[in-house]
């Protein structure tokens, strides 16, 4: 990740008046990386099957449905360099590699927990506004 020196103030700046200003939305930000990362489609829901475990990679490939195994390397790859992620591995054969979230990682998961919360909470509302969309779409 390219770190952008920047002669800001915004780094004493709370995020959402960094936000209100506009700088966290400018995409030299290295900001905007990292929240790649965590709210990617794998990251998201790595960040969450982790939340209250260690698990090895074929356990977390098997909790998070879907995912690919390249899709998951790459994933807690970056996850790991951002320091969400720690990785140990054990030195027997086969390899044993566990995953869990280390205190940053925990911090980050505790507010993607509730974007994911509102969302289960409220998918039937999304949903319903969809299907309203197609219907209106369709005349």
């Amino acid at each position: 990740m390219k770190i952008i020196p920047s002669d800001k103030t915004t780094e004493r700046l709370p995020l959402t008046e960094q936000i209100r200003r506009g700088e966290v939305l400018d995409p030299n930000c290295p900001s905007r990386e990292i929240l790649r990362h965590i709210t990617s489609r794998w990251g998201l829901l790595i960040l969450l099957a982790l939340s209250d475990e260690t698990l090895r990679f074929s356990e977390l490939r098997r909790k998070v449905g879907g995912v690919s195994e390249k899709m998951l390397a790459q994933t807690l790859q970056s996850l790991e360099e951002d320091g969400f992620v720690d990785r140990r591995s054990f030195p027997v054969v086969p390899p044993h590699v566990e995953y869990s979230l280390t205190p940053l990682g925990i911090e980050v998961k505790d507010q993607v927990s509730g974007l994911a919360n509102w969302l289960e909470s409220n998918l039937h509302r999304v949903m319903k506004q969809r299907s309203l969309r197609v219907v209106g779409e369709n005349e």
